[in-house]
């Protein structure tokens, strides 16, 4: 089938529902199960993929994408209750701006993410939440036998590709924010600590030629950093890449350290991660750290919900604006501005004090 183009047709939007009452919104709450699963469906299927930019007929999507016609209408109307496709007059269904969303190939494609949240651990975890909430901990363990990340990389090896693809995807997408957002002026070396595969570093990069940088994490993840860093890539005569752990020591002396998204484990991952930033840095040196907030921000059905997850399977947690500053302040920061980068994340400026 056809890519998506650049200039999409016009196609049915779904007519805004009433709102309903309290006891139909806890109805609709308590099938909110339902709801990811169809999601989870039509990434599997690779429904939106195989929707053009005309409206089609089910018999024709099932042929596409190997179903039966009957099952894959009820999908697609169900669906189409939460925005996800659109069905016209006619019975056919046709793309929304959400429905792009489930393209391999649509640039802020969140299929990846839709199939994390649904993996099959997600659906064994939920049910014990009760518990980890009276623990305060994760119930991983006592599901797996083991901890989050052995068991994926262990045993769910399927589960593990999902993980890393919703990370990349996630990481190349707010990395142009963050890039957008950060002002370089003045910083000739920039160190993105626990980077991952470092597309933010590489955005920056690109974005400020006069600037060099290093990418620290652990071994197995910077041997898969992003192409342009490694040897042989545009961005790799600027690059030194370290592998080490940021809980132990951070190796590294720049301008500007970056912290993004690894201060939610725990509390003393959280300190120690920080000490070894502000032990490094020299005094002014900028120290911008990333974070999802559960507060103060537009998206907190997400955050929160993510929250939630954090506790069920590392017993971590997202910040407030509140905690966060209050583990900066402790690390020994001085806190100035706080951005939001995007709908889902702020970056809090802070200096090492002289």
């Amino acid at each position: 089938m056809t890519t998506v183009s650049p200039t999409p047709a016009p196609v049915p939007t779904p007519t805004a529902p009433h709102t309903p009452p309290p006891a139909m919104r806890m109805r609709e709450l308590v099938f909110g199960a339902a709801c990811a699963a169809a999601v989870r469906a039509a990434a599997r299927l690779k429904v939106a993929d195989a929707l053009d930019e005309e409206p089609a007929g089910v018999a024709e999507l099932a042929a596409a994408v190997g179903a039966e016609p009957k099952p894959l209408q009820r999908l697609l109307r169900a669906l189409s209750c939460y925005g996800v496709f659109t069905e016209t007059e006619d019975g056919r269904f046709a793309h929304t701006p959400m429905s792009r969303l489930l393209r391999e190939d649509d640039p802020h494609s969140l299929r990846y993410i839709a199939l994390w949240c649904t993996e099959p651990w997600t659906w064994q975890a939920w049910p014990k939440l009760d518990d980890a909430v009276r623990s305060g901990g994760s119930i991983f363990h006592d599901l797996y036998g083991k901890g989050f990340f052995d068991y994926l990389h262990e045993d769910a090896h399927d589960s593990a590709h999902v993980f890393n693809r919703a990370m990349t995807t996630s990481s190349m997408q707010s990395a142009l924010d963050v890039a957008e957002l950060l002002d370089l002026t003045g910083v000739r070396v920039v160190a993105d600590i626990g980077g991952g595969q470092g597309h933010v570093l590489a955005s920056l990069l690109e974005k400020h030629p006069d600037v060099r940088g290093f990418l620290l994490d652990l071994p197995g993840v910077v041997a898969k950093a992003d192409p342009r860093l490694r040897e042989g890539g545009a961005l790799a005569g600027r690059t030194g890449i370290v592998a080490g752990d940021v809980r132990e020591s951070v190796p590294v002396e720049a301008d500007m350290f970056i912290i993004k998204n690894i201060l939610e484990w725990d509390d003393e991952s959280t300190r120690r991660t920080l000490g070894n930033v502000v032990s490094a840095a020299r005094p002014g040196t900028r120290v911008v750290v990333i974070e999802n907030l559960v507060d103060d921000t537009p998206s907190m059905r997400f955050t929160t919900a993510m929250d939630l997850m954090l506790l069920l399977n590392v017993g971590g947690a997202k910040h407030t604006k509140e905690s966060l500053c209050t583990r900066l302040a402790d690390a020994g920061l001085a806190i100035g501005d706080i951005h939001p980068v995007n709908a889902y994340l702020h970056a809090f400026e802070c200096t090492v004090p002289g």
